[in-house]
């Protein structure tokens, strides 16, 4: 009898316990505290009752507010964040938000009340340190570090119940142009980042202040809800040539023509929020795009005084020619299947492979790599692109759902172990949306395997790691490509084949005579795949003059162009070219972000980053209100929540356990586990008492 009653209770002991073990993960999430052991990952915030007191302060960013001015080829950006404390006690704010991945950020201003401060840049140690002091003294202060070259956190110190905040961010980037097509990106949200127990270990291990994972475990939305603040977008074109045509795919936008040149581009409705994808302005110019040019500015260097002039050199490929005897190739295809895929982007990446692989030619051999926490390869060996082995790479995909983490590294890692054919070229071709966190290990690991093969990067989805998208491509001597949706899959891969299949020149060379330059940034590239610009930038000394000239070789006969020096006008005024030089020359010092983190790197990095008064792994900046704000100095720590990326579901948080941080989910899966357990121990008491009754009976 008293077996009976013990096994009676024990039911109610299990779902007990199984509540408590289900909870705990998520009650620990919400706290953040990750144990040693664990993976470091988002987690969900639940947000409280409508009316809850608490619930302001779980959103201090009210709104943000950017301002693009496009000149050319160069766009400068005005990001301000505003940030209010409607609660009734003192906040310290943190909040962590994109870039595009080519950008040199060189201003940061901080406006509280009547004040307003110009931040200084430091090193990353040096501004941490001012502005933890500033914030135990009671002074409003505000730091922006560099997590990533194209994700940033902000942290807000003291702000007062009442207080209103603005940040003003600065920065530059160059614009890029494929086909004719000009295309402006501005990233609105970090999408959800898994980073393993080793890589976070490793990050510290290698002390780059810039690498650390931090950052990843970070309050996320459930999918479908905004924060309740506001986003504006406002674009300024002016091109100096006829603007043709203006469009977003992103967002429904508002275009006010001023003149043939000069266009302004606002958000359509800017009551709907704009902050869970990428913003992506296209646009044409009417006739011919932006022709070879040279560009020259002056100025001095900060702290010498000494004359330091710089130049930006644009180099148009010739027309697009049908390449003949093309050499055999073959294609590894790297598919990433993790949780952060399910649903529309992994639906998106099955469109774009299924054509890629379709429309190989039958002298081409294809392999296809399957990867989440795992890797599934097709073969052991590169397959021959006849119709039996392409639909059965096909059916694969066709049977893909998509979970768990995304081990990048390992998926390029078999694709390069492959065994390979001679006199046959190698593209290895990845397609994920880069929610990774161990992007110097994969662009070393690139960076080392260059001579086997050339890398070819598809970024999916509406919000991508753009940064890690267009290294891959940029250190691999490769293109990158972004699908935000179905119907640009079909458009990038017909993109891909004609750019992959028809080198325009190669064996470029460019030499300078007459003209004094030095340090020329980039490297040139020995073959250009497309009609997209070569865009160099270096300093010069003394006065312009002669030419510069451009040779290679295009289908089969010497190419040969010359650019006159003597006669192009020096720009006094123009600063961004500068700037555009320093982000140049920090993407080759740092490795396209590989792992370089000996000492001389990092105070070469540094230097650049005092010298050019921009932010870098190693530098930040800061900026402080001296007067004492916050008397008590007694203030509450607040992460600002994040949208997930539009259309990303809720199985990229927490690594792909999300189901957990939802409480409609969690009770449900507690209801199912307690009735399959209490069925079960029933199921057994039966059984025992039917043993206990034949015994009786015998």
């Amino acid at each position: 009898m008293n077996t009976v009653r013990k096994i009676r209770r024990i039911p109610c002991f299990l779902m007990v316990f199984l509540l408590f073990a289900l909870c705990t993960p998520r009650l620990h999430a919400a706290e953040k505290e990750t144990a040693e052991e664990t993976p470091l990952a988002p987690y969900f915030i639940i947000q409280g009752k409508e009316g809850d007191p608490s619930l302001p302060d779980n959103f201090p960013l009210k709104a943000t507010h950017v301002s693009a001015n496009i000149s050319g080829m160069i766009a400068e950006t005005y990001v301000t964040q505003t940030y209010t404390n409607e609660g009734d006690m003192a906040i310290n704010a943190r909040y962590v938000f994109p870039t595009s991945s080519g950008v040199t950020v060189h201003g940061m201003k901080m406006e509280i009340g009547n004040q307003i401060i110009t931040a200084q840049v430091k090193e990353k140690e040096a501004a941490r340190e001012t502005y933890e002091t500033a914030k135990s003294q009671g002074k409003s202060a505000s730091l922006l570090e560099q997590k990533r070259p194209n994700v940033f956190t902000m942290d807000v110190a003291n702000i007062l119940p009442g207080d209103t905040v603005r940040i003003e961010l600065h920065y530059t980037e160059l614009i890029t142009v494929e086909e004719g097509i000009y295309t402006f990106v501005f990233p609105t949200v970090v999408g959800p980042r898994y980073a393993a127990p080793q890589a976070e270990k490793d990050a510290t291990d290698k002390a780059a202040p810039g690498q650390a994972n931090d950052w990843v475990h970070s309050p996320y939305l459930p999918d479908g809800n905004t924060p309740p603040g506001s986003y504006e977008i406002d674009v300024h074109l002016s091109t100096g040539v006829p603007i043709a045509e203006v469009s977003s795919k992103s967002h429904q936008i508002q275009v006010t023509q001023n003149g043939d040149s000069d266009v302004r581009v606002t958000l359509a409705h800017p009551e709907d929020y704009a902050g869970n994808r990428d913003f992506i302005l296209k646009y044409k110019l009417a006739g011919e795009s932006v022709q070879s040019g040279l560009v020259l500015t002056s100025g001095q260097a900060r702290g010498t005084g000494l004359p330091e002039n710089f130049f930006m050199l644009t180099i148009q490929p010739p027309e697009r020619f049908d390449a003949e005897n093309i050499p055999p190739r073959e294609y590894i295809f790297a598919l990433d299947i993790s949780g952060s895929m399910y649903g529309y982007p992994l639906d998106t990446a099955r469109e774009l492979i299924q054509d890629l692989v379709l429309n190989l030619r039958e002298s081409d051999t294809f392999n296809l790599i399957l990867f989440a926490d795992n890797t599934d390869l097709l073969s052991p060996v590169s397959l021959p692109a006849n119709r039996k082995n392409v639909q059965e790479a096909i059916d694969l995909i066709d049977k893909l759902d998509g979970g768990g983490g995304t081990s990048l590294l390992p998926a390029i890692q078999e694709a390069t172990a492959i065994p390979k054919q001679d006199n046959v070229a190698r593209s290895i071709v990845i397609i994920t949306d880069g929610y990774v966190t161990n992007e110097s290990d994969i662009l070393s690991y690139i960076n080392d395997h260059m001579d086997t093969a050339s890398f070819f990067s598809f970024g999916i989805g509406s919000s991508v790691n753009d940064y890690l998208i267009k290294q891959i491509a940029g250190c691999g001597l490769g293109e990158a490509f972004v699908v935000t949706d179905a119907a640009d899959a079909a458009d990038a891969a017909k993109r891909f084949r004609t750019y992959i299949a028809s080198p325009l020149l190669t064996d470029i060379a460019i030499s300078y005579q007459g003209f004094d330059v030095y340090d020329v940034e980039p490297a040139v590239p020995s073959i250009l795949y497309a009609s997209r610009p070569i865009v160099l930038f270096g300093k010069w000394r003394g006065n312009p003059g002669g030419t510069i000239q451009v040779s290679g070789t295009s289908n089969g006969q010497t190419y040969t162009q010359e650019i006159p020096v003597e006669h192009v006008t020096v720009d006094m005024e123009n600063e961004s070219i500068r700037y555009l030089w320093a982000r140049t020359r920090l993407d080759r010092v740092a490795g396209y972000g590989s792992v370089r983190n000996d000492a001389s790197t990092r105070e070469e990095i540094t230097r650049l980053g005092l010298e050019y008064n921009m932010t870098t792994p190693y530098t930040s900046f800061v900026a402080v209100v001296e007067t004492i704000r916050n008397t008590e100095g007694n203030a509450t720590d607040v992460d600002q929540p994040l949208p997930l990326p539009q259309r990303v579901s809720n199985l990229a948080v927490g690594g792909g356990y999300s189901a957990f941080s939802e409480p409609d989910a969690m009770l449900l899966i507690l209801a199912v586990a307690g009735l399959v357990v209490v069925t079960a121990l029933r199921n057994i008491q039966k059984k025992q008492n039917k043993e206990r009754c034949h015994t009786c009976i015998h």
